[in-house]
């Protein structure tokens, strides 16, 4: 398996120029909460940052705050509610229905809180998408803010990577780094996270597809 980005960290020497694909991708999103990932994708489409079209929007919470912003950008969105289903591999198979029928070649996991399985990885091989707010492999897995502040850890950030069955593994794609401030709390540092993993989830998404051309 080719790692050639697994050291990838974002920077003036990575440019969207360099990010430019020739054929318009067919995404899939997956988001379990507010979807401030899946607008900032959506946004950087609109705006041709990314040549790509997001098929449909899978979510599972029906309180969550991205099928509003789904409707925002007219992007179709299906809840799948996870409590409705006996087992995660009945939600996965469910989950590759949606995605089939709407002809989608790449899944984002934009906040997806749910352990995946081999069903969903099978469908889309290395084709799934996570975004994780750590620098992996540090702080794998929930509440990674809130391990890195107790760890007193001067260094965290966010993490774009491919998905494999064990949790918040797989390729690195790309890395932003982001400081621990002395008076930092989950909620400020959360923050400053997530405006960093809106700037690389994207270029994650075209530095993916181009592994894969260029295996």
């Amino acid at each position: 398996m080719d790692h050639s980005f697994s050291s990838a960290l974002v920077s003036p020497y990575v440019t969207w120029d360099q990010l430019q694909l020739n054929k318009t991708i067919k995404l899939g999103v997956m988001a379990s909460g507010s979807g401030s990932n899946f607008e900032a994708i959506a946004q950087a489409i609109n705006e041709g940052k990314l040549n790509g079209k997001v098929e449909v929007l899978i979510y599972n919470n029906p309180q969550a705050k991205a099928k509003e912003r789904a409707d925002k950008f007219n992007i179709p969105s299906v809840l799948l509610n996870h409590r409705n289903y006996p087992h995660r591999e009945a939600l996965d198979e469910a989950i590759v229905e949606v995605f089939k029928a709407h002809q989608v070649e790449w899944v984002v996991m934009a906040g997806w809180m749910r352990i995946i399985t081999n069903v969903l990885l099978k469908a889309f091989p290395e084709k799934v998408i996570n975004i994780h707010p750590s620098l992996l492999p540090s702080f794998k897995g929930i509440n990674a803010i809130e391990k890195a502040l107790k760890a007193k850890v001067k260094m965290t950030g966010c993490t774009v990577h491919l998905v494999d069955l064990e949790v918040d593994s797989g390729p690195i794609l790309i890395q932003s780094a982001v400081p621990i401030l002395p008076d930092d709390t989950s909620e400020t540092l959360h923050h400053r996270i997530q405006i960093q993993e809106h700037h690389i989830i994207t270029q994650g998404i075209a530095l993916a597809v181009q592994r894969e051309k260029n295996n």
